[in-house]
């Protein structure tokens, strides 16, 4: 598995991430608005507390993206919902 070894916020709640094994692209958080557990992360000063964690990334209050999840995302081009 992949690891996460940055994740800087960007506006319109992006996050710019490079991978250990050399992956980078952006990952837009914006289409997993819909899940109850990630509505805090629409409060961009809470959005930009994101930290690599765990292998992917994590806010404050432990909502988390796995690696696998941001890394199928990037290099699908996965767009909003």
């Amino acid at each position: 598995m992949d690891k996460i070894i940055s994740a800087i916020p960007q506006d319109n709640f992006l996050i710019e991430i490079v991978t250990s094994s050399g992956i980078s692209g952006t990952f837009d958080v914006k289409p997993y608005f819909g899940g109850s557990a990630f509505k805090e992360l629409q409060d961009e000063s809470y959005f930009r507390l994101v930290r690599p964690a765990h292998h992917g990334i994590m806010w404050p209050n432990e909502q988390d993206f796995s690696s696998d999840t941001i890394v199928w995302d990037i290099q699908n081009g996965k767009k909003d919902a």
